[in-house]
């Protein structure tokens, strides 16, 4: 009887640290950021893509590791997806209680391209703007939305 107590004591964190955390009430997003990043010269023409920069910050009173994100970005009034980034968030050495994640950029492949100045380009009367939805995944759970940011009309540097 007592091997099987001191088995089950043993085997009591190992059950603990591989069970789905809900990430929703685990983890916070802050530090968030978005506005249209320079893609550069694609084409002979300038590019802007949508980009939202976040942190996580772990709420809970334990550690969490293997935290998955994914934004999905929108253009305003569209259900269609504008393009998608999947991230690795939290890795398997895992986030302490009340720490923060470094910064996190994600970015749309998908963008507007012109021969206009960047600047012009977000002042353009046919510019659509955009929104950016982030999911969230731990263990088996489903996705959940973490979070929903308008993508700012300015431009960022990095």
């Amino acid at each position: 009887m007592r091997r099987h107590l001191a088995l089950v004591l043993l085997c009591a964190p190992l059950v603990a640290s591989c069970e789905s955390r809900d990430v929703q009430t685990d983890l916070k997003i802050v530090n968030a950021k978005t506005g249209w990043y320079d893609a550069g010269i694609v084409g002979g023409q300038n590019k802007l893509v949508p980009s939202i920069s976040l942190e996580l910050q772990n709420i809970s009173q334990e550690e969490i590791a293997s935290v998955q994100l994914n934004a999905v970005f929108r253009r305003t009034g569209e259900e269609q997806s504008w393009g998608d980034h999947f991230v690795r968030a939290i890795d398997t050495t895992g986030l302490p209680a009340g720490a923060s994640t470094k910064p996190m950029v994600l970015r749309s492949s998908f963008g507007y391209t012109g021969a206009q100045a960047r600047a012009q380009m977000l002042q353009n009367k046919q510019f659509i703007d955009a929104t950016v939805k982030v999911f969230g995944k731990h263990g088996r759970r489903p996705w959940v939305e973490m979070g929903e940011f308008p993508v700012g009309r300015h431009l960022l540097v990095q």
